[in-house]
C-alpha cells in the first residue's frame, strides 16, 4: 500500500504547476522541494555550459546554478507577474555570475572572468548589451572577459575575419571548456603562447566593437 501512495504522490507532482509546488515547499513537503530540483537540475546544467571559468571545475559553476535554483524556490512570490520558471532563470544566472565575478577579483587570472556577448545588462536605464558597449565603457577589471558560448555563434563569422588562424582554433578551444593546459596540448604550444592568444583576441574584440560603435554614432 505504501508503493501505491508514493507513486500518487509523485502522480500529484506531475500534474501540479511550478508555483503550486513552491507553494508546497513553504507547507514544508520537503519531497515538493527534491521534486523541483530535480526537475529543474538538467536546465541548471543547460546554463552553466553557457559559462567557462579557469581554474574551476565545471562542477563547481553548476553548484552556484542549483544555489540560485534553491534561492529562486526561497524567494519567488507568486503574486508577481513572473512564472516561476522565468524567476528561476534569473536566480540560476544571476548566482552563476556573481561567483564568477567574485572569483576574478581573488584569483587575477589573465581572461579569467566573463563578458555575456548578447545579454542584456542587468541596467534598467539602457537596453543595450554587454556586446555593444564593451569597447566603449569597459568592465571593472581589464582583465575581465565572460564569454557566453550560446550568443558568440552569431559572432563566428566576424571572428573568422579579425583573428588568426591559431588565435580561432584557441578560442574555439577555450570555449568549450578546455583549460590553457589542455588547449597547450592539443595545439602542441607553449601555456604562455595560449595565454599571449587568448589577451589578443580581447584586444581585437574590444578594437572591433570600438570601431562598429564609432560606425554606428551617426544613427
Amino acid at each position: 500500500m505504501s508503493v501505491d501512495l508514493k507513486v500518487l504522490s509523485s502522480s500529484s507532482y506531475d500534474r501540479s504547476s511550478d508555483e503550486q509546488l513552491v507553494d508546497a515547499v513553504r507547507e514544508g513537503d520537503s519531497e515538493a522541494l527534491e521534486y523541483l530540483i530535480n526537475k529543474y537540475r538538467n536546465f541548471v546544467r543547460a546554463k552553466a555550459r553557457s559559462y567557462f571559468l579557469i581554474g574551476a571545475d565545471r562542477e563547481d559553476i553548476v553548484q552556484e546554478g542549483m544555489i540560485g535554483l534553491y534561492k529562486a524556490i526561497r524567494d519567488f512570490k507568486g503574486d508577481k507577474l513572473a512564472s516561476f520558471k522565468a524567476f528561476a532563470e534569473l536566480c540560476i544566472t544571476r548566482q552563476i555570475i556573481t561567483a564568477i565575478k567574485t572569483a576574478t577579483r581573488q584569483k587575477h587570472i589573465p581572461l579569467n572572468s566573463y563578458v555575456s556577448l548578447d545579454k542584456p545588462i542587468y541596467d534598467e536605464d539602457s537596453d543595450r548589451t554587454l556586446l555593444d558597449v564593451i569597447g566603449g565603457s569597459r568592465v571593472s577589471d581589464p582583465e575581465e572577459l565572460i564569454i557566453n558560448q550560446e550568443e558568440f555563434v552569431g559572432l563566428e563569422d566576424k571572428m573568422s575575419e579579425i583573428l588568426s588562424d591559431l588565435e580561432r582554433k584557441v578560442l574555439m578551444l577555450y570555449l568549450d571548456g578546455r583549460s590553457y593546459q589542455e588547449i597547450a596540448v592539443d595545439l602542441d604550444r607553449h601555456v604562455k603562447s595560449i595565454d599571449n592568444a587568448l589577451q589578443r583576441v580581447k584586444r581585437k574584440l574590444e578594437r572591433y566593437l570600438e570601431l562598429r560603435d564609432g560606425g554606428d554614432s551617426g544613427c
